[in-house]
């Protein structure tokens, strides 16, 4: 789960919020096939316990070829508790949680030329437990660190602010999203990109400003001003990364 997909992440943080989701699920299970099939994790967290089936969607004759899906989700608080644990422990190597709550600290001060700074000693040290890949297109997806990183922050603010991502917004799915329970406090929209040659980046601020367009292009405020937030409260952040470089950069900065 550390090192799946942004799918894998994405459920997860479903999980962490209490949501259920659907998935089939193979009682064979081969463990070497968890890398080549993430379906085999869940069915390896149903079969051990940790999760729990809420009802299946049995085969039709409609759609004969469709798998019997099974609507799963965490089966009690303990196990919750489990995985919100595990969830800190991703990011509790070494001197990390410092750098990570410091980044948290600089994003609610707007203060960028610290997000920057602890958001670099963050990927300095956690690179080496998420495999980020090396191009956008590669087999490898470079945003499963960022989505782990995303799972971070609903530990830490959880209570406080929904943390959503890769849900529809405007005209297409932004990133990441942190919405306040709030709403005289800010919002924020972050939107992830590795820098890519083909696309005429030369350097991370070319990556940066790409990234703070498609915010503005595909308007992916429009979910927080239709709950009522006000524009001069909603905060994007353009987030730029080469290996372990970083560059963050704000619509206004």
């Amino acid at each position: 789960m550390q090192t799946g997909s942004a799918a894998v992440k994405q459920t997860l943080e479903d999980l962490l919020e209490g949501k259920s989701f659907c998935a089939p699920i193979d009682e064979q299970i081969v463990f070497n096939q968890i890398s080549q099939n993430e379906n085999v994790i869940w069915s390896l967290l149903l079969a051990t316990g940790y999760l729990k089936v809420l009802g299946t969607e049995e085969f039709s004759e409609d759609r004969p070829n469709m798998d019997v899906t099974y609507t799963l989700t965490l089966t009690n608080r303990e196990v919750l508790m489990m995985f919100h644990k595990m969830v800190e422990g991703w990011f509790g190597a070494d001197s990390t949680p410092v750098y990570y709550n410091e980044f948290i600290n600089a994003m609610l001060d707007d203060n960028v030329r610290k997000m920057n700074r602890f958001m670099n000693e963050v990927a300095l040290n956690t690179f080496s437990f998420f495999d980020t890949g090396n191009r956008p297109s590669g087999k490898t997806e470079p945003e499963r660190f960022y989505h782990g990183f995303v799972l971070g922050m609903v530990v830490n603010l959880a209570g406080r602010y929904r943390v959503l991502s890769n849900r529809e917004s405007g005209y297409g799915r932004y990133d990441v999203m942190l919405e306040p329970v709030d709403k005289k406090e800010k919002a924020f929209i972050f939107e992830f990109k590795v820098l890519d040659e083909y696309d005429d980046e030369l350097r991370l601020e070319d990556t940066v400003a790409n990234a703070l367009a498609q915010i503005e292009k595909k308007q992916y405020e429009a979910q927080l001003t239709a709950a009522g937030f006000a524009p001069e409260r909603i905060r994007k952040y353009g987030f730029a990364f080469q290996g372990a470089r970083c560059l963050i950069g704000g619509a206004d900065n």
